[in-house]
């Protein structure tokens, strides 16, 4: 947004909550940045000055509010409208693309010049990529400390730190204190043992509608991986070759609760980015439904589901699996199916991990597919053969289901894949690869829902035609559509059924 200076400070002035996430202001006389929602008493005016990010706060020689504490504010994507490239290297870098790379390696993987993204980075967030990284570990790490009772040297390992030594100088540095002293004075450390869990808070933006998100993937949940109840979501995930299990719950609050069960806290920050992309927690909806609200067929569904959101996948093999299995039968069809794969080709969940309800397994790996009979689940066997080539395929390239520089190349790059028609790759793209404007033109229950009164539906082509005014924002819209669809009356034409019905 524009760091209008006297904006900016109303916003302070008046506490006002729209703006959590959005402005950080840095107080010149203490050296402090803080969230325009801090308690503390207000700055003059002419001792504050104004960031779009906290990385951009803490760059400029600001260290974290203990009060208000930045690291809980949303994680706000209000410049995804005028730059999805930036939006697309904030979800490679919370997945860990410099933990394990350079800015130069991340820039190639988005196509685009190393100069040109960083310039990118300082339009839109105030900062480099390095320090957007570095600011989101050590706030990861000092949110680790409020909310968890984890020792330091646990902490800077679940916080992506290669050595407990650089996480002790980096708090020194930043708080002028050692990691310890911002722990409440008395609390008991508890290490996280063999399993063990570690919760936090994640928060987003208002209103955030909980029941449409947990209906849409209570309708998907592949049996044995996850489990859905109104008020809990549990799944096993594998990361970096470590099984793991997942709960999310609606918290108190403006935030969600998930608590992660993983041997090795190395993984937490890949996980906590996976439960951020699910549940769609960067989202602004006001932003979105002011947007929709245009088109006056949008409206009332936007009211209707105030906060809905697009849910995201836990991996890219898995829902493209899942896409290519539900080709031309139902959604619950597709659902058996994916359940009878796990039971056949799944990894056991280890009996450290056991107790969970209804969970025992892991989704097939790629490796796992490859060679396996899949024709023996009950399938034709052309789709079979299809699912081996895509197995093969991911084995070949760990990156296939990862961004590109636009989402017209990301989706021609998934219709080169074996099975991955144009529908498919819009929805991997709208789901996985976190594109806001991916649209499904030729989906069924998006054309029913807009059929008019004498049930006439609209085309694949005059659909995309007036999708076009939904830019930029179209996945937003495609998800109203779903849920109006589903509340409707069940009246369904049988008949010829195809991949689009997969949604």
């Amino acid at each position: 947004m524009d760091m209008d200076h006297e904006a900016c400070y109303r916003a302070v002035v008046t506490r006002d909550p729209r703006f959590d996430g959005k402005i950080f202001g840095g107080v010149k006389t203490t050296g402090i940045y803080c969230r325009p929602i801090c308690p503390a008493r207000t700055p003059k005016r002419e001792n504050m000055v104004f960031y779009p990010s906290a990385a951009a706060a803490q760059e400029a020689g600001f260290r974290p509010c203990l009060r208000c504490r930045p690291e809980t504010s949303p994680d706000l994507g209000s410049w995804r409208g005028t730059s999805n490239t930036v939006s697309r290297a904030l979800g490679l870098i919370e997945a860990g693309a410099l933990d394990e790379g350079d800015v130069e390696s991340l820039a190639d993987r988005l196509g685009l010049g190393e100069r040109q993204l960083r310039r990118l980075f300082r339009q839109h967030l105030g900062a480099s990529p390095i320090a957007v990284a570095q600011t989101r570990r050590v706030l990861l790490a000092k949110q680790l400390i409020h909310e968890t009772s984890l020792p330091m040297a646990e902490v800077a390992l679940a916080a992506g730190y290669g050595s407990v030594r650089r996480f002790n100088e980096t708090f020194q540095q930043l708080f002028d204190r050692p990691p310890a002293a911002l722990r409440r004075a008395g609390a008991r450390e508890s290490a996280a043992g063999a399993g063990g869990a570690v919760s936090l808070k994640l928060s987003y933006r208002a209103p955030y509608d909980w029941e449409g998100i947990a209906a849409f993937l209570s309708m998907r949940a592949i049996p044995s991986v996850e489990t859905v109840s109104p008020g809990r979501y549990a799944r096993t995930l594998k990361v970096g070759g470590e099984q793991g299990l997942v709960v999310v719950e609606p918290g108190e609050g403006d935030h969600l609760k998930a608590t992660l069960r993983f041997a090795k806290l190395s993984a937490l920050p890949a996980v906590i980015a996976r439960v951020r992309r699910v549940f769609d927690l960067t989202a602004e909806p006001e932003t979105i439904a002011a947007h929709l609200r245009e088109d006056p067929a949008l409206a009332p569904l936007v009211a209707a589901r105030p906060g809905l959101r697009a849910p995201g996948a836990w991996d890219g093999f898995e829902l493209a699996v899942r896409a290519v299995l539900g080709q031309q039968i139902t959604v619950a069809a597709a659902t058996t199916l994916a359940g009878r794969m796990t039971a056949a080709f799944g990894e056991p969940l280890s009996p450290e991990l056991a107790g969970e309800a209804g969970l025992t397994h892991l989704f097939p790996t790629p490796e796992r597919l490859a060679g396996a009979d899949i024709a023996a689940l009950g399938m034709p066997a052309s789709r079979a053969r299809t699912l081996s080539a895509l197995a093969e395929a991911a084995v070949r390239d760990r990156n296939l289901f990862a961004p590109r520089a636009s989402l017209d190349e990301a989706v021609a790059r998934l219709r080169d894949l074996p099975g991955i028609g144009e529908w498919t790759a819009q929805y991997i793209a709208m789901r996985e690869l976190r594109e806001p404007d991916a649209f499904p033109h030729g989906d069924i229950g998006l054309m029913r829902a807009l059929a008019d009164e004498d049930g006439r539906r609209p085309s694949p082509a005059e659909l995309l035609a007036r999708a076009e005014r939904w830019r930029p924002w179209r996945a937003y819209a495609a998800l109203h559509l779903w849920a109006a669809d589903a509340a409707a009356p069940m009246k369904r034409v049988k008949g010829k059924r195809d991949e689009r019905q997969a949604a």
